[in-house]
């Protein structure tokens, strides 16, 4: 598989595109000097306590507190509670090699009795602010290398689940037991695989240094603040997908272009020549046609080879996605092996769509239904295949008895594109308006509604420019013959901000006539 990484850098944001042989699968955005990443390790200040929720609100610095479970304090948070408090100002401060780590909290404990208001705490954001949703805490702190992941507080070796070699999973753990301190657990990538053992030293060694340093953090500064800042989202990407299949590494700003070769020099000097400064004179994200797929983004509908296509509609709780033959199935004979191509075409658009959109919760996708078992599983299987490159914590069930398959996906990222479309004012969302050929009547129902109940000798209709143009048309117009009709002076006003078929009914001050005496309650003179 070709893999490109495309960075277009603003002067407030950062774009990461990431494409596979040509197509855009993962769109990230970085705002510039924001921070408040996934991996970004804090000292927060305890700012409240729900004990109903068994939960705490920390002050980060954001613009709203983080939240923070019991269940996300970790294993061992009394150590680490007592290394924050011995690194606090004028102390000497206990190391994580030499100290005895405390007992481990019980899974059904109460966090009001480990946490209190004012408190300072050490925690590392694991899930960024989302909508109306701050960021999300754990006091499970991990450092992440290139190979490795550093555990603090544990002393085991696990090994990634895609490391299938016996060999492979000793070498890596001896590697990994030999150079690790007391205190220290660590985590072997798969990426580990094709490292050298020195590769895999060097990656555990510069992350308990990186520990090292944050804990020295503590003691020069005061909650709220930054400890350690994981790199940017663009290096980021790199660390976690940098490997044979990256072809090139293009980026737009010599500043950015310069920071993600220096980075790939310490790590891999080889792959060096991939980072690529673009200079052209048209928008780079226009050079590689990415532009144009990010549209897709914001389209209900995704056409596919052949007439097929998929309708995808979003919810808050849910994503349902409806896959279409269109007109294919029409010009081919045999019915079960036409329907099972589109199925796994959508599939594979499917699975590109959910990494694109950053589609969370549950999503339901009505696949054409096909009637042998065989098709079904051969469907089941490829959308497994397909969905083993996401990152994102997810679960595929096989299709229902009615074509159904049902995946629930974790959201981690805020969405890069936001939804810039508005409801319209107008039909409020519906797409349907009163008729036209009605609104005259309409109009002249409420003018005789003011005049005969109410008793107005005035009114001031305030409308678009097109009805305006309609309504004083014509030397014997629709506004003369209705004030001839009912002895009233029409004042008709155009207002592009009033909707197609709005109207508006004020007097001479400029009061709406109709929120003053509204429709049914006559104000009739008295004899």
């Amino acid at each position: 598989m070709n893999r490109e990484l495309i960075v277009n850098v603003t002067s407030t944001e950062i774009n990461i595109a990431l494409c596979e042989d040509r197509k855009l699968v993962e769109l990230g955005k970085e705002m510039a000097q924001t921070g408040f990443a996934v991996g970004d390790i804090y000292l927060g200040k305890v700012r409240k306590i729900m004990p109903g929720l068994n939960a705490a609100f920390v002050n980060i610095g954001h613009e709203r507190d983080a939240f923070i479970h019991y269940q996300d304090l970790g294993t061992h948070f009394p150590s680490l509670d007592k290394i924050v408090a011995s690194h606090a100002p004028g102390k000497r401060g206990v190391r994580l090699e030499t100290m005895k780590l405390d007992a481990g909290l019980e899974r059904d404990g109460k966090i009001s009795s480990l946490l209190q208001v004012g408190q300072t705490v050490m925690v590392q954001i694991s899930k960024e602010a989302i909508s109306t949703k701050g960021p999300r805490l754990t006091c499970d702190i991990s450092l992440a290398g290139r190979n490795i992941v550093l555990v603090p507080f544990s002393s085991k070796v696990f090994l990634s689940q895609k490391i299938r070699s016996n060999e492979d999973k000793k070498r890596l753990k001896r590697v990994a037991a030999g150079v690790l301190p007391k205190n220290f657990g660590v985590i072997i990538r798969t990426a580990a695989v094709n490292a050298t053992d020195l590769d895999v030293e060097q990656d555990i060694l510069a992350a308990v240094e990186k520990w090292k340093k944050t804990c020295q953090q503590i003691r020069r500064h005061q909650a709220p603040s930054l400890l350690m800042g994981e790199m940017n989202r663009a290096n980021t990407i790199i660390r976690d997908n940098l490997d044979g299949s990256f072809s090139q590494i293009c980026v737009d700003d010599e500043g950015m272009f310069n920071e993600i070769r220096n980075y790939i020099r310490s790590v891999d000097p080889e792959k060096e020549k991939i980072v690529k400064l673009y200079r052209g004179s048209v928008p780079i994200f226009d050079n590689f046609d990415i532009s144009r797929q990010i549209k897709s983004l914001f389209a209900r509908y995704v056409s596919l080879k052949r007439g097929a296509y998929l309708i995808i509609e979003s919810t808050e709780a849910m994503n349902v996605i409806d896959v279409n033959s269109g007109n294919r199935t029409k010009a081919d004979d045999n019915q079960e092996q036409t329907v099972l191509e589109v199925n796994l075409a959508a599939a594979a658009e499917i699975a590109r769509q959910l990494r694109l959109r950053d589609l969370g919760g549950i999503v339901i996708i009505d696949f054409i239904d096909m009637h042998k078992a065989h098709s079904r599983q051969l469907l089941f299987d490829e959308m497994t295949r397909l969905m083993a490159t996401d990152k994102a914590k997810h679960t595929i069930l096989p299709l229902t008895k009615f074509g159904l398959m049902q995946i629930t996906r974790q959201r981690i990222r805020p969405v890069a594109v936001q939804d810039i479309q508005d409801v319209c004012p107008t039909c409020g969302g519906t797409g349907k308006i009163e008729p036209t050929v009605l609104l005259d009547r309409k109009i002249e129902n409420q003018i005789s509604l003011l005049v005969q109940d109410h008793g107005r000798r005035y009114i001031r209709l305030v409308t678009s420019p097109y009805v305006e143009a309609f309504l004083n048309k014509g030397l014997w117009s629709l506004r003369r013959r209705w004030m001839a009709r009912y002895g009233v002076w029409l004042s008709v006003r155009a207002d592009q901000s009033v909707g197609m078929v709005d109207v508006k009914y004020l007097d001479r001050e400029g009061n709406d006539l109709l929120a003053i005496e509204p429709a049914g309650k006559s104000r009739r003179r008295k004899r």
